[in-house]
């Protein structure tokens, strides 16, 4: 009987990490403009919902059904919220003011394949470089490490845009020249950390 109460637990939870999992995808993708792919993950997580709730009022005198049920749903949000973190889907606009307007910030990061457009501004201590940057948000964090290797004192802001229309960018991001740059980032490093162990040694 025991066998079979933490059987229940299991299939309950796991139900409800799923349904839960996809309700977040859903969210986030619908919220990103993506409704057909949203629509269709949530065909099957209602289905999901749906035999999940029916297992739990089937056995509501099992107070452990009830537990197992809300503790999916917590780990459910988690686990789907670093499904979208993987995924990293849709774009993301990064605002920089260096307080080195001299530097060839621009340049290096359209040499990497960054999407950059620039203007001078002036400060409260004086000229600034101010710069908008597209990035796939895949490469978030590599183009952080970039600004900063740039300039370390670089002010910056991101956040999602909703919609992109237009320019030339976007189609120089299908050729790929930001994977080919943070590949090439990657290498080096790999390579800088193998010198430090053959020294090591």
């Amino acid at each position: 009987m025991l066998e079979n109460a933490f059987i229940m637990v299991v299939i309950i939870m796991t139900i409800n990490i799923v349904y839960v999992s996809l309700s977040t995808l859903r969210v986030i993708l619908t919220l990103k403009g993506r409704r057909y792919i949203a629509g269709t993950i949530g065909t099957f997580e209602i289905v999901i919902y749906t035999l999940g709730l029916g297992l739990v009022l089937d056995n509501l005198g099992e107070i452990q059904n009830l537990v197992a049920y809300g503790l999916g749903y917590g780990l459910g949000v988690v686990i789907g919220s670093m499904i979208e973190e993987k995924l990293a889907l849709g774009y993301i606009t990064v605002n920089v003011i260096s307080s080195n307007p001299d530097i060839s910030f621009t340049r290096q990061l359209r040499e990497k394949g960054y999407g950059v457009t620039s203007w001078y501004a002036y400060g409260m201590d004086g000229d600034r470089l101010s710069m908008q940057i597209l990035s796939p948000r895949k490469y978030e964090l590599h183009l952080y490490e970039t600004i900063k290797t740039i300039d370390p004192k670089a002010f910056i802001i991101a956040y999602e845009p909703k919609q992109i229309h237009g320019g030339f960018w976007v189609k120089q991001v299908k050729k790929g020249r930001i994977r080919k740059s943070v590949q090439k980032a990657e290498e080096q490093q790999e390579a800088k950390q193998e010198e430090v162990h053959s020294r090591g040694e």
